[in-house]
């Protein structure tokens, strides 16, 4: 690359750097909010709450990237703009595809980013954050019991300990158990442990007595018991393998699924949009690369407005973007859909190229612009203001 490519190809991923780590920090920020009971109610710490929450980042940074790119772009356009250099650079001689150059070496960098992220960090990322949220759950018992404090593991169910003592002994158990609508449960035991092994999680109780009331009878069932086992596993789900989704498969996954595989079996539909929505997901930045540069990369005087080119830009990237979320949806029935998503951003692609290479200049209609200079003179005369010629 030739000096002026390395100062457009710096200033490109600069910006886009820039704008990837804030719109993905935002948007992180908002998700994680909604974590925020796993270290109030779930007594997690403040460093497995981040752990947690920071595995969807890269899908996150998956969806945002190519925005970002466009962004990037348009900043860095808008700069060489607003400083004649476009101008300069078509003087002399710099085609507007030679000028488009250095922004595909930095769409190329993105896409390669957006490829690996796609294949394989954004499902790794969620099926950690599959695992360890089974994990946390699984580990509820050991953690959230505080001494004092009524804990909700479930909606129906709650358990209070009294005092926990050395060698993990919970002393003065108390549970309400409304899980079954047609019965409530409730027992209090003098101490207990918890165990794991290979059948689930189990609250181990001695010494205390269980109180059953069910529908329809006046009067409850009371046992006392010596030692009684409360069967922890479907709600701590501890024992079984965490069952991966369709978002948490690696690429390779997806392209060769096992013929018996019940998700596959049961949703193949989905399985087809999200293969296909890996393969198109580095396409995506060289689409709106495209489409931005076919707007604002032209040679403008400072005079001439940009203001129509940046919001058809926008419009034209937005339009894109939510047909391609439209067909997704659509490719969990119809195989025509990633057909057709694929016509569009070739299509999109090419005809980019073309008004890039004929040096085209996109600007609003004379008519379209004379109708709104009308307009604008009407309001200021309505608004008592004089009219500029």
């Amino acid at each position: 690359m030739g000096s002026i490519d390395k100062y457009i190809f710096r200033t490109t991923l600069a910006s886009f750097a820039l704008v990837l780590i804030s719109l993905t920090g935002v948007i992180w920020i908002t998700q994680a909010l909604r974590g925020i009971d796993l270290m109030t109610s779930q007594g997690q710490t403040i460093i497995t709450f981040l752990g947690v929450t920071s595995l969807v980042i890269p899908a996150l940074v998956l969806v945002i990237s190519p925005i970002a790119l466009m962004i990037a772009i348009s900043h860095t356009l808008n700069k060489l703009a607003t400083d004649s250099e476009i101008i300069v650079m078509n003087a002399a001689g710099l085609s507007p595809l030679r000028l488009f150059r250095p922004f595909l070496y930095a769409t190329l960098v993105v896409a390669i980013l957006v490829a690996f992220i796609a294949a394989y960090l954004a499902p790794d990322g969620m099926r950690r954050l599959k695992q360890w949220d089974a994990e946390i759950t699984a580990d509820v018992l050991t953690n959230i019991l505080q001494p004092g404090r009524f804990a909700q593991l479930d909606q129906n169910l709650t358990i209070r300990i009294r005092e926990r003592q050395p060698g993990g002994l919970l002393v003065g158990i108390f549970i309400d158990d409304r899980r079954d609508p047609k019965e409530r449960v409730s027992i209090v035991a003098d101490h207990g442990t918890v165990v794991k092994n290979g059948d689930g999680s189990f609250l181990i109780l001695e010494d205390g007595n269980l109180e059953r009331f069910e529908v329809g009878k006046h009067d409850p069932a009371l046992v006392a018991f010596g030692r009684y086992g409360f069967d922890m596993s479907k709600f701590s789900n501890q024992g079984h393998d965490v069952a991966l989704g369709i978002r948490e498969r690696y690429l390779w996954e997806l392209l060769s699924p096992p013929p018996d595989d019940p998700v596959y079996m049961q949703l193949p539909g989905q399985f087809r949009a999200e293969l296909h929505d890996r393969f198109m997901a580095p396409i995506y930045p060289f689409a709106f690369a495209a489409l931005t540069f076919a707007f604002l990369g032209a040679p403008r005087t400072t005079r001439q407005s940009r203001n129509f080119s940046i919001g058809g830009s926008i419009l034209a990237v937005f339009g894109l973007r939510m047909a391609g979320f439209a067909c997704s949806v659509m490719a969990m029935k119809s195989p025509l859909a990633p057909i057709i998503q694929y016509l569009m951003l070739a299509t999109a692609i090419g005809a980019s190229l073309w008004i890039i290479i004929g040096g085209v200049v996109i600007e609003p209609p004379a008519g379209l612009m004379e109708t709104i200079n009308r307009s604008n003179a009407r309001l200021l005369r309505l608004f008592g203001r004089p009219v500029t010629a």
